[in-house]
């Protein structure tokens, strides 16, 4: 399909994250039947209102040609990669998957997140209490890293150890599922 921007031709396209990496501020995207990497900038991932997406995330946008090359122009869509690790975390395999798939997307802002460490806190809007997130988390939610202060809408659960993300979404999730 074939989109207009700034004057441009452009192409709506799937694809997969070959990686990203937020602290140089790109990554690339590779498409089936498409020689070339596709550049991904930051900019483009965070006016898709994340600031992150994990390796061999499944991916749809908007790819133009450039005098530098391939490069995504918008993103329509992000998909967990298809092959996620299994998660280390016991909480969320010993509760009822049907409670976890009901839990709202509540907006929440990022406390801080170690991605070395594997695990951070956030709090949801009008809460004080800190909420887990885990890194296999983000991983299963196509996203691999959280900045603090960064805006986001997470499903929370009650677990064994108190309150944890189950997903972890772009804040325009939150706010279209509950008309904010």
């Amino acid at each position: 399909m074939s989109l207009t921007k700034n004057d441009k031709t452009c192409e709506r396209i799937a694809g997969r994250v070959k990686w990203f990496d937020p602290v140089k501020g790109f990554g690339f995207v590779v498409v089936e039947g498409v020689s070339q990497d596709i550049l991904l900038h930051a900019n483009v991932l965070r006016n898709f209102g994340q600031s992150s997406v994990a390796d061999g995330a499944g991916i749809e946008i908007a790819m133009q040609d450039t005098d530098r090359g391939k490069q995504a122009t918008e993103i329509f869509r992000i998909e967990p990669p298809e092959s996620p690790a299994e998660s280390a975390l016991e909480d969320l395999r010993d509760l009822d998957q049907d409670a976890i798939r009901a839990a709202a997307l509540e907006p929440a802002r990022v406390k801080w997140f170690d991605k070395t460490r594997g695990f951070g806190f956030a709090n949801v809007f009008g809460s004080t209490d800190d909420v887990f997130v885990h890194v296999e988390v983000l991983r299963r939610s196509g996203l691999a890293d959280l900045q603090p202060g960064e805006a986001l809408a997470m499903r929370v659960i009650d677990g064994k150890r108190g309150r944890m993300a189950t997903e972890v979404a772009a804040w325009e999730h939150a706010v279209k599922e509950n008309n904010l």
